[in-house]
């Protein structure tokens, strides 16, 4: 085999020298991963239930002495006539009766101007309105209790 213009041991050499200069691809190249799969152990905030908080009883319910009103974890409700108030801000009826939601003004206590400037930016002139939760006492009306069986 001989290339035109090249003797028999010079065609050898340039056909080899074409089959090993033209680059031969054949293996892949494959990424591998560079972390490991799987989730972590650690931070994992967020994924516990919700606590549930807020009003339990709307405006109108009648309610008996003890039911829970409302859980809170800050004081957004306010405990008004016939309700109480517990360790961790929950509040309850302490008498039968139906629940009333009042907005009220508040007028915060007296103050030098130094602290109140610290604490409140609010203008003297701002009306202040907190939210409060009564129990307006009733006997239940409608309502029947089996006495005696026939």
């Amino acid at each position: 085999m001989a290339v035109a213009g090249l003797g028999r041991v010079g065609g050898l050499v340039a056909v080899t020298r074409l089959l090993l200069a033209a680059p031969q691809v054949t293996a892949v190249a494959v990424r591998c991963a560079s972390k490991k799969s799987g989730g972590s152990s650690k931070n994992l905030g967020g994924k516990s239930p919700g606590k549930r908080y807020g009003y339990k009883k709307t405006e109108g319910a009648f309610v008996h002495a003890g039911t829970t009103l409302a859980t809170q974890r800050v004081i957004r409700w306010h405990p008004g006539a016939h309700v109480g108030i517990g360790c961790n801000k929950t509040l309850f009826a302490l008498e039968d009766g139906i629940v009333r939601f009042t907005k009220e003004v508040y007028v915060p206590p007296p103050r030098s101007e130094e602290t109140r400037d610290v604490i409140c930016c609010l203008p003297k002139s701002a009306v202040l309105y907190k939210t409060f939760i009564n129990v307006v006492p009733t006997k239940e009306v409608g309502s029947f209790k089996l006495v005696t069986m026939i």
